[in-house]
């Protein structure tokens, strides 16, 4: 009687591997500046006091080498840091925002999702990139105090924090990878070298998920290998045929290939020329990483009779049993020392691009539907953010902004008059004299 393998398929299914995640992310505003003034018996005429408000939380990734995959950011995916807190008298600056640290894996590139720009790369433990900048707290009234005017009636919002939809992508660093087709037996290889338990069955896809392992080299401890067992490869992976082609990525951080062959195959030669077709057809240097060819399952009769048979098609094989552990040591060892004649990887800070561009000062000018005006200028909307509409001189000082900026002369010469509605970001301001 056969026995349907469905119910092992769909349970091994469940334990699906994320590697590509959507995450929104938001930084703290910053605290508002008050105004305040100096009251103390004994002192008639105290001066401003009012103090800024506090910095808004930054929103940071942290690698993390206890995390290999993104199925947490399947169930939680906005990110929010706290504000800063407003101001307060006697010069007293708010409370920051806390910074918002978030665990990713080492591995994950982070990309803005609009524009697809790289914003960082985490390779190794406790990296960390602010990816949202907080906002910086207003200013109180105590720092615009001039010799001119003693008594500011003035005071700044906070700005806004970055906030921006992020695309994660995982790639696993592993220092040596098992390649080879399904069956091959590359799991099996992963759990006799390790303490990995990766689900082992005999048919193909039983791997459904990348599987890490560290191999200890030295045998006590001092040098250890991290080993990762990527999902069976098949004719057109590259094309997205099977499986193979959502982990084709993890092999690009792998610094040494290990090819597993399937003693037990019709033909190991065509299984060989179709794994590196696939790894040349995916590009991104794949083919061009070190590799050593090993065939499984050496226990086997069959097995040896194949390498005999095709081995002098092949490059140099090493002959294994991942299942009697025969030999498995001997390739360890090769790979390792493969993996120790290549140059240190170096690990470069981390580049976070779009955070702190320089101040845009251009501005257009659009005439809405019903005839208004709207002024597109991103400097010009960011003091529009932190003007206190409240405060005479806080609107005054934004004036002025909107005079030296050359944006009032271009509204005036676009035809505006009193009365008119002029839109600067998500403000509404009716033109005066």
């Amino acid at each position: 009687m056969v026995r349907s393998l469905a119910p092992r398929l769909s349970y091994n299914q469940s334990f699906m591997f994320y590697d590509t995640a959507e995450i929104y992310v938001k930084a703290g505003r910053g605290g508002d500046g008050v105004v305040s003034w100096r009251r103390e018996s004994m002192v008639p005429f105290g001066g401003p006091d009012g103090g800024n408000g506090g910095r808004g939380g930054d929103v940071v990734l942290v690698a993390n080498r206890h995390l290999n995959t993104l199925q947490k950011f399947q169930h939680k995916n906005k990110f929010i840091a706290p504000d800063g807190a407003a101001g307060k008298g006697k010069r007293q600056t708010g409370r920051s925002g806390k910074k918002l640290y978030i665990d990713v894996p080492m591995g994950t590139i982070v990309r803005d999702a609009a524009t697809q720009d790289v914003l960082a790369d985490l390779t190794h433990e406790g990296q960390q990139a602010v990816i949202a900048k907080g906002g910086r707290g207003g200013r109180g009234n105590c720092m615009f105090a001039t010799a001119t005017n003693q008594t500011p009636h003035m005071a700044e919002n906070g700005t806004p924090g970055d906030e921006r939809d992020l695309a994660l992508e995982l790639k696993l660093i592993a220092d040596i990878g098992f390649v080879g087709m399904p069956n091959a037996g590359k799991s099996t290889l992963l759990a006799s070298l390790t303490a990995a338990k990766p689900k082992i069955a005999n048919y193909p896809f039983t791997t459904l998920r990348p599987n890490l392992g560290v191999a200890d080299v030295s045998g006590d401890g001092t040098r250890t290998v991290v080993l990762a067992d990527i999902p069976g490869l098949i004719e057109g992976a590259s094309e997205g045929k099977g499986i193979g082609i959502e982990f084709l990525r993890h092999i690009e951080r792998t610094r040494v290939i290990i090819h597993l062959l399937d003693g037990m195959s019709d033909d190991p030669v065509r299984d060989y020329n179709t794994i590196n077709a696939e790894l040349k057809a995916f590009g991104h240097g794949l083919a061009d990483k070190p590799q050593i060819l090993a065939m499984n399952k050496m226990d086997l009769p069959d097995a040896q009779t194949a390498l005999e048979l095709f081995g002098p098609q092949l490059p140099p094989c090493l002959p294994v049993s991942a299942a009697t552990q025969k030999g498995v040591r001997e390739l360890l060892n090769k790979a390792v020392q493969l993996l120790d004649e290549l140059p240190p990887l170096e690990h470069d800070s981390v580049p976070v691009i779009g955070l702190d561009d320089d101040v845009d000062l251009s501005f257009e000018i659009e005439r809405t539907d019903s005839g208004d005006y709207r002024l597109i200028s991103p400097m010009l909307e960011k003091k529009a953010e932190i003007t206190r509409w409240d405060l005479d001189e806080s609107v005054q000082r934004f004036q002025r902004a909107l005079n030296r900026s050359g944006a009032e002369a271009a509204l005036v010469k676009r035809g505006v008059k009193k009365g008119d509605l002029v839109y600067i970001g998500d403000y509404e301001l009716e033109w005066g004299d």
